[in-house]
């Protein structure tokens, strides 16, 4: 399809952008739909300004947002959907009227991700690794939407830790734990826990080398989900299923967010078979 002065563009903003794979499924929509849009990738580092850019350019239909903005670009938006402001972070921006419109669709692709992938939620503690955006979306999925026994989340930006316990204990009706993410607290949480999900950027592509978690704490009854998707298999995955845990790819969060963001865009189905087979052909 040609690019016109009428084609209208999405895009990821994010740093860094280079391994996102949201151009090629979210191309690939567009093409499968026939509709006159693309997306495009934006390495920002000056968020504000950024934004001011991009809601000053015409055809704009949306923006996803990943690591690190998805909880520093709320005050630049002009309103923010129920969820998403309870959840105090967004990874989607719908562009309406010349209004920036924040939305979260990490929280119900990760639980979608988690019960399909068959975690044991119901009665169980959950480990969360990491309290981004990313893990806030989580955090509040599984406090207000299952019957899990408690949660603990260890990460590492202290002020952001706390700041994200504090929401949870205010809002959540269960036993909330936190700590720094170390050798010793992990050593700690992981026996007492059935599912562990990492939400840092550990073991993403270029670092695909490392991992948050020593081989020696997984046990066959854990399940661990990692929501880095690039690799595919990160090295804690790889790790996890050699020691018989069950083990759910960021692929699957991934693809489940990405497709209500589609739909959010465009008011249409998304081709979500397209879009799954993009991404398993970029791992093949």
């Amino acid at each position: 399809m040609d690019i016109t002065t009428q084609t209208q563009w999405c895009g990821i903003i994010g740093n860094p952008v280079e391994h996102s794979l949201s151009p090629a499924i979210h191309n690939a929509a567009f093409q499968k739909m026939e509709l006159d849009l693309v997306y495009l990738a934006f390495r920002v580092e000056a968020l504000g300004d950024a934004l001011k850019g991009l809601r000053a350019l015409g055809n704009a239909r949306g923006f996803s947002v990943t690591i690190p903005h998805k909880v520093a670009a709320i005050p630049f938006l002009d309103e923010v959907e129920p969820t998403a402001k309870h959840i105090g972070a967004i990874n989607t921006i719908v562009v309406e009227e010349g209004k920036l419109k924040g939305y979260n669709t990490d929280a119900s692709g990760a639980l979608r991700a988690l019960k399909e992938g068959g975690a044991l939620l119901d009665g169980h503690r959950v480990l969360i690794l990491g309290s981004g955006g990313a893990a806030r979306a989580i955090a509040f999925a599984l406090a207000t939407g299952t019957g899990i026994a408690g949660l603990t989340i260890l990460g590492i930006e202290e002020a952001e830790r706390h700041k994200l316990v504090k929401d949870l204990r205010e809002r959540a009706g269960i036993p909330i734990e936190d700590g720094p993410l170390t050798l010793d607290t992990l050593r700690n949480w992981v026996p007492h826990v059935r599912t562990l999900i990492h939400c840092t950027p550990v073991g993403m592509s270029p670092r695909v080398d490392e991992s948050c978690v020593p081989t020696n704490l997984f046990r066959p009854e854990l399940t661990v989900m990692d929501i880095v998707y690039n690799p595919r298999e990160t090295k804690l995955l790889q790790e996890a299923k050699a020691a018989g845990c069950r083990t759910i790819s960021g692929l699957e969060m991934f693809l489940n967010q990405a497709v209500l963001q589609f739909e959010l865009w465009t008011k249409q189905p998304a081709p979500a078979d397209v879009m799954r087979r993009v991404l398993e052909s970029r791992f093949a």
